[in-house]
């Protein structure tokens, strides 16, 4: 045997790969195109997965909605409730007695104001406390997430409570340790004798339930901003402000336009914070477009006349809703 045998190895045939092409690769006529009957009816699939959940949001949003819509158009009151008289179309009348009301757009603005208030104050705390947890170390960073979502879990009715509590003109903390400041006497004080005032400590509660969730969601769109880019701006003499506003701000504008139509909506929608607060009977002062359609539906018995206000607060969110979707698609299309 010589070297050449020993040191030469043996190499496998090389696979030929099947002919491509039209026809190519299946026993059949030559140019006939293969069968796809795995690509056949994938459509709909997902409409198939999706079926379960969309039958659950028509059956829990569809329907009320479209009664909302029919008894907004209506007379109905006790007597068409209990079933004594059949429900008589009113066509838009309900509709002009709310929109001709003074007390309705007082509402409006109210809500427009209380709202407004409530989002600011959200997002700017929340940003705040998203911006100082990247500052701090990782057990302090675990400890305020804990308390963060113990405070976002907490029952709306438990909270309220706790803020009656704090607030009470008698027995309140708030007011206990306010006296104890130089010139100062708080003993006493009825922080609900006035609408502001007392839209105030409400709007307190609003902000206090949902700074979490916007702190949770910031602080993770926050670890997704480029340290480069933070650095090269550093470099280039930007102060803490100017990488905030020029590199950070732009990353999380998609984010801050979904915290803030999730705000607008949700704050838009408060119910159970002002009832609780005012024992079930919010005064005019307290008045917002959902305690106002409450009270008109089931305290004055007026079905209808409280429909067309839901209604109206329907389209107003609706407006909103229209609002964030054009935000969204103006950035993609920077994007």
């Amino acid at each position: 045997m010589s070297a050449a045998d020993t040191t030469t190895a043996k190499v496998p045939p090389v696979r030929q790969s099947p002919p491509s092409g039209p026809g190519a690769g299946t026993p059949g006529k030559p140019g006939e195109k293969p069968s796809t009957t795995a690509g056949r009816g994938g459509g709909g699939i997902p409409w198939l997965l999706l079926a379960p959940c969309l039958l659950v949001l028509l059956l829990v949003l569809g329907y009320p909605l479209v009664r909302l819509v029919t008894l907004s158009f209506q007379k109905f009151g006790q007597p068409q409730l209990w079933g004594f008289q059949e429900a008589e179309s009113a066509g838009f009348e309900n509709f002009s007695k709310i929109l001709g009301d003074t007390e309705f757009w007082t509402v409006v603005l109210r809500t427009v104001l209380f709202t407004a208030g409530a989002v600011i104050l959200t997002m700017v705390l929340g940003m705040m406390i998203a911006l100082l947890l990247q500052k701090v170390s990782g057990w302090v960073k675990a400890l305020v997430n804990i308390v963060l979502v113990a405070s976002w879990g907490m029952p709306i009715i438990v909270a309220t409570a706790i803020f009656k509590w704090l607030f009470d003109a008698d027995y309140g903390v708030l007011n206990w340790l306010l006296s104890r400041l130089p010139g100062v006497d708080m003993i006493g004080h009825n922080w609900f004798a006035s609408g502001p005032q007392g839209l105030a400590v409400i709007m307190l509660l609003v902000v206090w339930g949902a700074v979490p969730f916007v702190v949770i969601t910031l602080s993770a769109g926050l670890t997704q901003v480029p340290k480069e880019l933070e650095e090269a701006a550093r470099l280039d003499g930007a102060g803490a402000w100017g990488v905030f506003r020029f590199v950070t701000l732009p990353i999380l504008k998609p984010i801050i336009v979904m915290l803030t139509t999730l705000s607008v909506i949700w704050d838009m929608g408060v119910f159970p914070q002002v009832y609780v607060m005012r024992n079930g009977h919010p005064e005019a002062e307290f008045q917002l477009l959902t305690t106002y359609s409450f009270d008109r539906a089931f305290v004055v018995n007026d079905y209808g006349t409280g429909s067309a206000i839901a209604l109206v607060t329907v389209l107003l969110l609706l407006g909103v809703v229209a609002v964030y979707m054009r935000q969204m698609l103006k950035i993609g299309d920077v994007e």
